[in-house]
């Protein structure tokens, strides 16, 4: 059974370099730093594993322009053109050979979606094709919400509505999730994100959503992908989530409305808690549910002893730019 530190564990799992330096060291020396180059000064925008650096260089050149290296500061700079523009089509172009060439397994799940890639002052460098963010180890965004009802007669005078993924679906299939979560693509704001991604995965229409969901800033998080996101093992991805609460008259019921979605489960917290503690929620919608239930007061400092590490482990501090550092 695991225990809620367990949970955050298993998403935020990146060594701290404060809580164990050498840990930290040693895992950042088998990586190479995604830099972005203004001049002499060098941001750091993402991670790459060595699996991945060796065949950014295999590359030509004519598909993904100039490649710098750093091989003693373990950097490396790509992308680095005048515009936005044909930065983003030098990235579009690496994950199409990629793609073509069938060197990275996770992008056999390509998505047609863009996700941004942000710079100093918060700015979007390019845009890159959503699965092969992970490869380039950028931030990337995404909104979650919970729905809830009100129960009086259940404990904490509340029910979570709790779907399960459909089993072919490309991550993660067959585990519960929060009530509607979704990826946010270039140029689409939070609330945006989550009114299309209420229709399309729960039949929750516009009008129910925008003016009563309720947002409650970003959890923030280091996660190092497993064998249950398929693809790869081992990349990294720096997350945020914008996290919403939704509270639902008990009349309305949340409805699969495309494959991404089996079924939809009115539970207790209990019911909830106990999921959990079986490893039955993706990783990341255990830490979001951890925070619903710390923000509603059901996990406190006198039930959970280790309250205020999940506290601080799920809105980590990421060391690249990006609207969570605004």
């Amino acid at each position: 059974m695991r225990t809620n530190l367990d949970l955050v564990n298993e998403c935020d799992r990146f060594p701290y370099p404060d809580k164990d330096p050498q840990a930290y060291a040693a895992f950042l020396g088998t990586l190479y730093t995604l830099v972005w180059r203004d001049g002499e000064i060098c941001t750091p925008i993402g991670y790459l594993t060595e699996d991945v650096f060796n065949k950014l260089l295999e590359v030509p050149a004519a598909v993904a322009g100039e490649i710098r290296v750093d091989r003693g500061k373990r950097q490396i700079s790509l992308f680095q053109q005048a515009t936005e523009a044909e930065r983003s089509k030098s990235a579009a172009a690496l994950a199409k050979y990629w793609r073509e060439k069938q060197e990275f397994k996770i992008l056999s799940g390509w998505r047609d979606e863009l996700y941004p890639v942000y710079g100093p002052g918060n700015q979007i460098l390019y845009s890159i094709e959503r699965t092969a963010s992970a490869l380039l180890g950028i931030v990337t965004y995404g909104v979650h919400m919970t729905a809830y009802t009100r129960s009086p007669q259940s404990s904490y005078g509340m029910k979570l509505w709790v779907p399960r993924r459909a089993a072919g679906k490309q991550t993660y299939g067959g585990m519960l999730d929060n009530t509607v979560a979704g990826g946010m693509a270039t140029a689409e704001t939070p609330l945006g994100c989550l009114v299309r991604e209420c229709e399309e995965e729960a039949s929750l229409p516009e009008e129910l959503v925008r003016p009563v969901a309720k947002a409650h800033g970003a959890l923030t998080y280091l996660y190092i992908r497993s064998e249950q996101a398929t693809g790869e093992v081992g990349l990294i991805q720096p997350e945020c989530e914008y996290v919403y609460d939704l509270e639902l008259p008990n009349e309305v019921v949340p409805r699969p409305n495309d494959s991404e979605v089996e079924q939809f489960y009115l539970w207790t917290v209990e019911e909830v808690q106990e999921h959990m503690a079986k490893a039955q929620f993706k990783p990341n919608c255990a830490v979001v549910i951890l925070d619903f239930f710390i923000r509603h007061g059901i996990l406190t400092p006198e039930n959970e002893k280790d309250y205020e590490e999940i506290k601080r482990r799920i809105r980590r501090r990421l060391e690249f730019p990006g609207p969570h550092s605004a």
